[in-house]
């Protein structure tokens, strides 16, 4: 478990998802991961878990109809418009150009050269996720890509990411950073993951995207409940070296995975 109250330039500092319903949102993964959840603005909750912040639903506005449906990671930046400014020059594309957050500060949502969604946020009041790496709550990211060798390049100029191998996976690293804690079977300067697109998700369609996992007890009775709440499972559960995972999919579209840690976690 890990509790936070703020996060430096370049980790990984927030999670939310705007979809067409948020009430019925909100109350999907309330009962899904036993989520308290607050409304603290028209269409928007606040999820807690022990009182801890950990993510954000909320309502899509109008104007961003177009977006696809899932969950959004914000990497915590000191500068909103100086990211901005390297995505573009970095051949990515600047969905939202930057924009006042609730909290006063402000964020930038933008497409890596692939076409993976991630937003970068100045945060203000806000420091973001005051809960990580516990059950019930956020615990990593991963980018899902056809184009690892430009991701390399494009993140490591727009965030100053750094990389190192892990088996199959390439994991990103903030220098210097020291998060997560001595036990973890990555380094802890690691912040977030990278993989290929598996062959049948190419032909299956699926773009390049940033999936979420969350920390679960019992990843086969989530998978379940999900099922039982709406939603689906996409990937069933498996076992990896580390941890027993499966990838499900809320009622409106937003795929996200479940894990367990199984090993040196």
């Amino acid at each position: 478990m890990s509790e936070r109250n703020a996060y430096v330039h370049g980790v990984p500092c927030w999670i939310e998802t705007w979809q067409p319903d948020a009430d019925a949102a909100a109350g999907f993964y309330s009962r899904l991961f036993g989520w308290d959840v607050e409304r603290v603005g028209v269409g928007a909750y606040m999820c807690r878990v022990g009182g801890r912040d950990v993510a954000l639903v909320g309502q899509r506005p109008p104007e961003n109809a177009g977006l696809p449906v899932g969950w959004a990671t914000c990497v915590r930046v000191d500068d909103a418009e100086v990211v901005a400014a390297r995505v573009a020059d970095g051949g990515g594309r600047v969905v939202m150009a930057p924009f006042e957050t609730l909290d006063g500060g402000r964020m930038v949502v933008f497409e890596d050269p692939a076409g993976a969604l991630l937003a970068a946020w100045q945060t203000g009041s806000h420091g973001g996720a005051q809960l990580v790496n516990a059950p019930s709550a956020w615990s990593w990211s991963q980018l899902l890509t056809d184009d690892l060798v430009r991701s390399v390049a494009f993140y490591g100029a727009v965030f100053g990411w750094e990389t190192d191998a892990f088996g199959d996976m390439t994991m990103w690293r903030v220098p210097g950073y020291l998060g997560g804690k001595p036990e973890q079977p990555v380094p802890r300067d690691v912040v977030a993951g990278m993989a290929p697109l598996a062959p049948d998700m190419v032909a299956a369609g699926v773009r390049p995207h940033w999936r979420i996992d969350f920390w679960v007890g019992d990843v086969d009775a989530t998978a379940a409940a999900a099922a039982a709440l709406g939603g689906g499972t996409v990937v069933p559960p498996y076992d990896l070296p580390i941890a027993r995972q499966a990838v499900l999919v809320d009622p409106q579209g937003a795929v996200f995975s479940v894990s367990r840690i199984t090993a040196g976690g």
